[in-house]
C-alpha cells in the first residue's frame, strides 16, 4: 500500500510540476516579451524621417541601459539603402535580421548570434510617414536575467514539491500505520489466546475488522466444537471397549473353557463398535471438506440392488421424485440408507417402501421408509438409537444400525423419527436430510 502510494504521489507531482513549471516559465516569457514590446512601441512611435531621408528620434529613449555599451539591451533601426541606426548600448556589434515576415507584425524569438549572450529578439517592419523605405525596427535584450528567474522558479518549484511529496507519503505511512492498527490488536489478541488458553477473542476492536474478529471466533468454535467431538469419540470408544476387553481378561485369567468362543464374541463386539466409531469420524471428515451434490434416487437404487441380493424374497417399492439431491457425501447417504432399508427388509413382513422427497420442501429433503413388520412400540422409539439397543434379538445384528443413522444424519444437519406407517402397518422411519441447491447456469 504504501508503494503504491509513493508511486502514485512520485506520478502526480511529476505531472503537477512539469505543468506548474511550463505555466509559470510561459508566464514570465510573456512578461519578458510584454517589456520588450513596449520598447519597439516607443522606438516606432519616436521615430521621424529626417530632411536627408534617414531616421532620427525626436525625443530621447529613457532607458538608460542604452546609453550603456553591453548592457544587454539593443535596438537598431535598418532600411534598404540606409546605413544601421544602432543604440550605443551596441557598440561596435549589430543585430542580425530575419527579414523574414511580409507583414507588420511583431516578431519575437530566442537568438544566439552574440557568443555567450543568448537574446531575445523582437522584430518589426515599418513603412514611416515621408518615407517608401521598409524600416527594420529591431529590440533585444539578453536572456540572462530571464533564465535567472526561471531558474530560481524551478528552484523553488523543485524543494517545494519534494517537500510536498516527502509530506505526502510520510501521511500515507501515517494512515497505513493507524489504518492497520486493528489488525496487530487482532494479533495480539490471538498471541493472549495462545498464552492464556481463551478460545474466542472478546476484546472490542473497531468496525472495520468486527467482521474478521467474528468469523475467527466462529472457526475456533467450530474447531473447538470438532476437538470436543473427537474427545468424545475416543472417550465413548474407550467405554465401548472396556466392557469386551475386561470379559476377556476374566476368561483368560480364569481360563475358562470357553475362551476361544468368548474371544470371538467379544473380538465381533468391539470391531461393531470401532466400525460405528470409524463411521462418525468419516462423515465428520466429509463434511468438513465442502457442501456436496448427491442424488437420493441414484444411492436408494443402489441400496435396493445389494439389499434384494441378501432378502431375495423381500418386495421392494421405490417412488418419489427422482431429482432430489441432498447435501451429504454419497459414501454416507449410502450408509444411512443401507441401514434403514437392510432394517426394514430384516424384520418387517415381505415388503419394504421408500419414498423419497415426501414432504417437499425447501431446506429439508424427506425421506420415508416403511416395512409391514411389527413396528416400535411408541416408548421404545427413543432408546432404540442407543447404541446395541436391539428389540429382536431373535434375529442377528449389532444394535448399532440407527445408531449410525441418528449420528450421521445429525453431523449433517438432518434428523431421524420414528413413527408407524399407515399403508403397511409396520415401521415409518421419517429421515430428514439438508437439500442441496445447485446454482442454475445464465
Amino acid at each position: 500500500m504504501m508503494a503504491i502510494a509513493a508511486g502514485w504521489i512520485l506520478i502526480l507531482l511529476l505531472a503537477g510540476g512539469f505543468a506548474l513549471d511550463r505555466t509559470l516559465t510561459s508566464l514570465v516569457e510573456s512578461n519578458f516579451d510584454d517589456q520588450l514590446e513596449y520598447v519597439m512601441n516607443a522606438l516606432v512611435s519616436s521615430a521621424e524621417i529626417d530632411p536627408l531621408g534617414d531616421v532620427r528620434f525626436y525625443r530621447r529613449l529613457g532607458d538608460q541601459r542604452f546609453l550603456e555599451p553591453n548592457s544587454g539591451v539593443y535596438w537598431q533601426i535598418r532600411g534598404e539603402g540606409h546605413e544601421d541606426y544602432p543604440s550605443r548600448s551596441l557598440w561596435d556589434r549589430s543585430l542580425e535580421v530575419r527579414a523574414s515576415d511580409p507583414g507588420h507584425e511583431l516578431v519575437i524569438y530566442d537568438s544566439d548570434q552574440f557568443p555567450a549572450e543568448p537574446l531575445r529578439v523582437a522584430e518589426r517592419s515599418v513603412y514611416l510617414p515621408d518615407s517608401d523605405t521598409r524600416w527594420w525596427f529591431t529590440v533585444a535584450a539578453s536572456r540572462g536575467e530571464l533564465d535567472a528567474q526561471i531558474g530560481e522558479i524551478r528552484a523553488i518549484l523543485v524543494w517545494s514539491f519534494a517537500l510536498l511529496g516527502l509530506g505526502l507519503f510520510a501521511m500515507a505511512v501515517l494512515q497505513n500505520w493507524v489504518g492497520l492498527g486493528p489488525l496487530r490488536r487482532v494479533r495480539a489478541a490471538i498471541q493472549n489466546m495462545r498464552s492464556t488458553g481463551v478460545n474466542r477473542i472478546d476484546e472490542p476492536l473497531p468496525l472495520e475488522v468486527q467482521p474478521l474478529v467474528e468469523e475467527l471466533n466462529g472457526l475456533l468454535a467450530h474447531s473447538a466444537k470438532q476437538a470436543e467431538e473427537a474427545r468424545t469419540h475416543a472417550g465413548n470408544l474407550a467405554h465401548a471397549l472396556k466392557t469386551p476387553l475386561t470379559v476377556l481378561t476374566n476368561a483368560a485369567t480364569a481360563r475358562a473353557p470357553d475362551l476361544a468362543d468368548t474371544t470371538i464374541r467379544e473380538a465381533r463386539t468391539m470391531q461393531r463398535h470401532v466400525d460405528h466409531h470409524l463411521a462418525r469420524a468419516r462423515a465428520v471428515g466429509r463434511r468438513a471438506v465442502g457442501l456436496a451434490h448427491t442424488p437420493v434416487w441414484e444411492s436408494a437404487e443402489a441400496v435396493r440392488r445389494a439389499v434384494e441380493r441378501l432378502y431375495p424374497g423381500t418386495r421392494f417399492d421405490l417412488d418419489g421424485n427422482r431429482s432430489a439431491l441432498v447435501s451429504i457425501e454419497r459414501q454416507d447417504l449410502d450408509e444411512i440408507l443401507g441401514n434403514l432399508i437392510e432394517n426394514a427388509a430384516k424384520y418387517g413382513g415381505g415388503s419394504v417402501f421408500a419414498t423419497i422427497d415426501a414432504e417437499p420442501g425447501e431446506t429439508m429433503c424427506v425421506i420415508w421408509v416403511e416395512d409391514d413388520g411389527t413396528g416400535i412400540p411408541e416408548a421404545d422409539r427413543i432408546s432404540i438409537f442407543d447404541r446395541g439397543a436391539r428389540l429382536d434379538t431373535g434375529k442377528p445384528g449389532t444394535g448399532l444400525g440407527l445408531a449410525i443413522v441418528r449420528d450421521v444424519a445429525e453431523i449433517y444437519g438432518g434428523e431421524v423419527e420414528l413413527g408407524e406407517s399407515e399403508d403397511l402397518g409396520g415401521l415409518l422411519v421419517r429421515l430428514s436430510l439438508p437439500r442441496a441447491h445447485v446454482p442454475t447456469a445464465r
